[in-house]
């Protein structure tokens, strides 16, 4: 289960008390508990050396004990996780107690409307003031250049190995969650002017340029920019249409249905079934993160032979959780405390999960569709759509289109967590356990598509979806 699965199920942390004014020995204890609680992250040096984050987390306390204030700590702390990089570990908007979530997210900073990052340039996506016009650049924002402020947030940005891909999308504003990166980060470091509005400096889609002033959103204001989504956790999450040349398309913005009483399964088998005379399938993962393995239903129905595992281990780094470390661990699962129990030992303080724990094997499901199937991937995928469009690729399945992928072919953590509750500061922050390490050496990067279809600033301002037409062009073809 991913950490998107276990805040969908489970909801947040429930809220910690409000605490006192925490001591520097308060401090020191919670830093005490985070030191302990890394012992247990399989990833923690898949990408540094030992002495590397000995020295970051020396930084960190020192940071972290002499800041004065919430905002300070929660800065320090994030950048400190994301130097882990790993795409599972972070201090979950979701999980803060309410009173610190209301004091460091809830801030009257927010850019009024949505955008992508494009060659590290900021290019509005929509607006729905009707201001300014999608594909518009915004160079800078009350003086600081668009660039500048990217390559500040950087470092606070969660993603797996050195994937910048995976960084700059997760700092685009785009209506996926509700609490977005960028918003988060920008008010706690750059703010916004006393008079509640930033100053934009633009340069439109005919190269003309501008300056405008416009108002800051809470995040109230925000949440009600952002469509409707299902009416209920056990409503259809997914869209299905079949477009007038005969295509289908299905879109599929999210794997996070384990607490949801949809038979999704059904759902997907019910038309997939109808694609007998079907000219193709495009498949739009493209705001997928991930979620369960709901992508395998669809390579059963591809596949001629089984698709075998990819070989990957997977490791552990404890038999048994520290007892006096438990109280500080939440999780939904208690078998996650025992998790290296039965496993066995291998090189550098590890621990091999079994075979049957391994992963699975998928078998071929009939009726086997005998169509092209297309799928548009993008650097959102970083969880089980990148383990999916790995398995797609690898065994030539489906045509993948787009951008390069988040995750990493190095290997990514996940599988279970813990919510590691830091209580001087009331911080929590979020340890995946099971790390999966493929043989040899693959490349520190996404996964690149089989067609590259960059995003360009022109097709947003002319509603151009090249990516779409790349697949309906293919399909075509095929």
């Amino acid at each position: 289960m991913t950490r998107r699965e276990a805040i969908a199920t489970f909801g947040a942390i429930a809220a910690l008390p409000s605490l006192a004014m925490a001591t520097t020995g308060d401090l020191r204890d919670d830093m005490a508990i985070l030191r302990k609680a890394l012992t247990l992250h399989p990833g923690l040096y898949r990408y540094s050396t030992e002495a590397e984050v000995n020295r970051r987390l020396e930084v960190l306390e020192r940071q972290f004990v002499g800041a004065t204030t919430n905002e300070a700590r929660y800065l320090a702390i994030s950048r400190f996780l994301a130097s882990i990089r790993c795409g599972h570990t972070y201090c979950n908007f979701f999980n803060q107690r309410d009173a610190l979530a209301a004091e460091l997210f809830d801030r009257r900073t927010r850019l009024p409307f949505y955008f992508e990052w494009i060659n590290r340039r900021m290019i509005v996506t929509a607006d729905r003031t009707g201001m300014i016009a999608p594909g518009t650049e915004v160079v800078s924002i009350n003086g600081v250049a668009a660039t500048a402020m990217l390559r500040a947030l950087m470092p606070y940005a969660r993603a797996d190995g050195h994937n910048d891909a995976k960084r700059v999308s997760l700092l685009g504003v785009n209506g996926r969650d509700r609490i977005e990166y960028f918003d988060v980060f920008q008010g706690l470091v750059f703010g916004a002017r006393s008079d509640a509005t930033h100053l934009l400096s633009l340069r439109l889609p005919n190269g003309d340029e501008q300056q405008r002033q416009v108002p800051t959103l809470n995040l109230a204001d925000r949440r009600a920019q952002m469509a409707a989504g299902p009416t209920s956790k056990d409503a259809p999450r997914w869209q299905w249409q079949v477009r007038p040349d005969g295509i289908a398309l299905l879109t599929m913005p999210s794997w996070a249905v384990y607490d949801s009483k949809w038979p999704w399964r059904q759902w997907l088998d019910d038309r997939l079934n109808t694609l007998a005379g079907a000219k193709g399938l495009i498949i739009d993962l493209r705001d997928n993160e991930g979620g369960l393995d709901c992508g395998d239903a669809i390579l059963a129905r591809l596949a001629t032979a089984p698709i075998a595992d990819d070989g990957a281990e997977r490791r552990v780094r404890f038999e048994r959780t520290p007892a006096d470390l438990d109280q500080y661990l939440d999780t939904w699962d208690k078998s996650f405390r025992t998790l290296g129990v039965g496993a066995a030992p291998s090189a550098n303080g590890f621990y091999r999960l079994h075979a049957e724990q391994s992963g699975t094997v998928i078998a071929p499901a009939e009726p086997r569709l005998q169509l092209p199937v297309a799928a548009l991937i993008g650097p959102v995928n970083s969880s089980a759509t990148f383990q999916f469009a790995q398995k797609a690729q690898r065994n030539k399945l489906i045509r993948l289109i787009g951008e390069m992928t988040g995750g990493n072919q190095r290997g990514i953590n996940g599988g279970a967590f813990f919510f590691v509750r830091l209580p001087a500061s009331g911080i929590e922050f979020d340890l995946p356990l099971i790390g999966y390490f493929p043989p040899g050496l693959p490349p520190d990067a996404g996964l690149y598509p089989d067609v590259l279809v960059p995003r360009r600033p022109a097709d947003i301002a002319a509603g151009r979806d090249a990516q779409m037409d790349a697949a309906v062009e293919w399909i075509g073809r095929a």
